[in-house]
Parts: C-alpha cells; structure tokens; sequence
C-alpha cells in the first residue's frame, strides 16, 4: 500500500500547516501550552455557560464556551481514560471561532452514572459501554443544537470516540462533520490484538514489520470473549465529511490497516479525509494536527454554508 507520509488535505490546509497553533486503551494527555495571559484573553472574549443534561437516567455536567463570532460548533468525545470536560482544548477550539460543548465523562467528575475504563476491565469497549458513551455524545449534540441552530455541527475526539462518533453521526442526524485523532476503523477486538501484541513498547515498530502486525491482528486468539464493533458498518453508512490524523509510531492502533479501511471507503464515494504524522505515536494532540483539524472545520463550515 502506498501511503503518503504527510498527505495534505488540499491547498486551503496547505496554506495553514505552518501555523503556530485527544488511548484506545490507553489516556493521551491534553497540551497545557496555554500561557496566563492567553487564558485571561480567551476568557474575555469567549462566554462561558456551565450546564446539566439529561442522559440515560443521569445526569451530565458540561460546559459551553461560546466565541463572539461562532461558525460552527463541536462536541468533545472522550477517549477510554477518565476524562473530565476538556477546558484547554475547548477554549482553543473556541478561539477559532467554534462553539464547544465539552462534559465531564459519565462517572467522572460532576457526571453521574459509573464509569467504565481499562483500568475496570475490557467493559469499557463493550458494545453496550460504546452504545451507552454514544448516547451520552448524541444528548450533547441535541443541548448545543438547541442553543444555536444556525451553526454547522460536528464531533470531535480521539482514540476509543474512532468506535463511538460513529455510532453518533449514524443515529444523529444533526451531525454535520466529524473530527477523530488517533482514532480506529477496525474492530475492537483486533485493537486488542494489536495493544496486546505491541505491549506497550515504545521501539515496537523498530523491531517488528507491517507485516508481523497485520498477522498478528488477523490470526492472534482472543484473550477476551464479547462481541465486536466495527466502525465501518457506521461508516459505510455516512455521507458526512470526516477527518482522522494519525501517528505512524501509534502502538494503540494498526495505523495503516486503518488507513486501507479509509481509502477503501473513499473509493466508494465517502468524503473521508486523513492526515498522516510520521513522527507521532498515538498521542496526536500536538499543535500542527489541531491547527490542521482547526482549519478543516472551518473549511466544512463555509462549503455547508453555501449549501
């Protein structure tokens, strides 16, 4: 498979890569780059409203972070870890003119509900936990819907949210674009493959070929018995753009097997873009992939506005 090492969305992102601008099983941990006095503008020029929503029998507990001059808005997906709302990337993304609404995990923080991790056991990929997160994310798009109907919608996250946004734009039909860092198309039973395989070792793809991962992923027995989720059959069915940027050095994920996935989905149509970082490992939360993610939101923004 030829894969292109950086490949450029199109000429409008090319024009912003310089720019000085979240595991599957694993936590990525969010940049704290934002210095006092940027905060204290941000704080300024955003308005801020704490929120409670209603979500399966329990309640969420969230923030808005609303710019003076929105074009679009998002909702924050968590990944697997223990997350509570996102404050440092939501005022980013706020800065850049989208509206957020980020929330405390169910069972995190605020939250109510329990809340189910890797560090609890392999129910936290279970259908039902992924299903259950996905309505959780699905509630929050309704809340931010109602308080500007006149925006672009979309859904951004990393990791576990590759399993869950998905699900999310498949049911909802508010959902207008998707934004998915480090995030998987294959099932969740070949990630645990793969991490299993990979076993946390940082010189993983120094020792070990594309091959020796593909074969692993394909024949490895499974050391955990539940029923799978593949992404793709969410996917398949979507006609909404999306964005993955990816880590070649990811050991959480096959990288390049999501990859194929991607491409073979853009073959028939889907308007499904990726970014590959050769460098980066799972962790994409890094300032050139968001500035790149940034700017493709606003790019969706402006082609649904001329619609």
């Amino acid at each position: 498979m030829n894969v292109i090492k950086i490949k450029l969305i199109n000429h409008y992102i090319f024009l912003f890569l310089f720019i000085v601008v979240v595991g599957c099983n694993k936590p990525s941990k969010q940049e704290n780059g934002l210095s006092i006095q940027v905060k204290n503008e941000l704080v300024n020029s955003i308005d801020s409203e704490n929120v409670f929503f209603d979500s399966e029998g329990i309640k969420l507990a969230g923030t808005i972070y609303s710019p003076k001059q929105a074009r679009s808005a998002v909702v924050i997906v968590h990944g697997s870890d223990r997350v509570p709302r996102m404050t440092e990337l939501a005022m980013l993304l706020a800065k850049n003119d989208i509206m957020v609404l980020t929330y405390d995990k169910r069972g995190v923080g605020e939250s109510g509900g329990v809340y189910a991790g890797p560090e609890v056991g392999t129910n936290n990929i279970s259908v039902e936990n992924l299903n259950l997160l996905a309505k959780d994310a699905s509630t929050a798009i309704n809340l931010l819907h109602k308080k500007r109907n006149d925006l672009p919608l979309g859904l951004i996250g990393a990791s576990q949210a590759g399993w869950i946004i998905p699900i999310v734009a498949n049911k909802n039909s508010l959902v207008d674009f998707m934004v998915l860092f480090s995030s998987p198309t294959i099932t969740t039973l070949e990630q645990l493959r793969f991490q299993f395989f990979t076993n946390g070792r940082t010189d993983f793809w120094k020792n070990h070929t594309e091959e020796d991962a593909r074969k692993h992923v394909k024949n490895d027995p499974d050391k955990y018995q539940f029923k799978a989720t593949d992404p793709k059959e969410a996917l398949k069915d979507l006609s909404i753009p999306g964005l993955w940027l990816f880590g070649e050095q990811d050991i959480q994920i096959p990288v390049k097997m999501c990859i194929e996935h991607l491409n073979a989905l853009k073959l028939e149509k889907k308007p499904f873009e990726y970014v590959l970082f050769p460098s980066l490992g799972h962790n994409t939360n890094k300032t050139i992939p968001i500035d790149i993610s940034i700017n493709w939101i606003k790019q969706q923004a402006l082609i649904i506005d001329k619609k």
